[in-house]
């Protein structure tokens, strides 16, 4: 993903459609994935069609320092480029059920910055289920490997000088409502089920 430039492809899922079942059903999944997901990286190459200088950008580098891109394009790539960014990272912290626990120095991480998993557990579950309206829950850490959760609105990302995201939960009602309704905190709790832990183990590691 960090190296992808314009224009920007449609990233398949790396896994079956029914393997986050039961806590994401096929519908949903496909739904988020092939519909709004693919706006997303649809709009986000009509955005760049005209600025041949920000073609040759990656995504990191298009969200990084959005204030220096030309004013008209700044709107529409923080919304698009961010959906973008979010949804790949979202989709590939995933996997399967199937009792996965953090494991080395994340899980190391994890005890040092929370006191335990479940603490962190608790505090992200809190910042998904209380953003307001539309937007998301982030476990980043900095570059000296120091853990924390923040939240974003809307497809807003952290500040990448800043922070490594190591995965993230997407609370926008469309990642959800279908199998879920309003039942917000339910679909939160089964997503940590889902969590692909030798993935943000990576991530981890190769914090920058």
């Amino acid at each position: 993903m960090n190296k992808e430039t314009y224009p920007f492809l449609v990233r398949p899922l790396p896994y079956a459609y029914d393997v986050l079942c039961p806590v994401l059903d096929e519908e949903t999944l496909k739904f988020h994935h092939d519909k709004h997901y693919k706006t997303y990286v649809d709009n986000l190459n009509k955005a760049l069609a005209d600025y041949a200088e920000l073609q040759k950008m990656t995504l990191k580098e298009l969200l990084t320092d959005i204030d220096s891109l030309p004013k008209a394009a700044q709107t529409p790539i923080r919304n698009n480029g961010g959906g973008v960014y979010n949804h790949e990272l979202y989709f590939d912290s995933m996997k399967g059920v199937d009792g996965q626990q953090p494991e080395g120095s994340l899980a190391d991480a994890i005890v040092r910055d929370f006191g335990s998993y479940d603490n962190c557990k608790e505090q992200m579950k809190q910042a998904a289920v209380s953003k307001f309206g539309s937007g998301w829950a982030w476990l980043v850490t900095d570059e000296d490997g120091k853990l924390s959760i923040v939240q974003t609105a809307n497809q807003e990302v952290p500040d990448l000088t800043l922070f490594t995201p190591i995965f993230l939960v997407d609370v926008w009602e469309h990642a959800y409502y279908l199998q879920y309704q309003n039942r917000r905190a339910d679909y939160v709790e089964g997503w940590f089920l889902l969590i692909n832990w030798k993935k943000a183990l990576k991530r981890y590691e190769e914090r920058q």
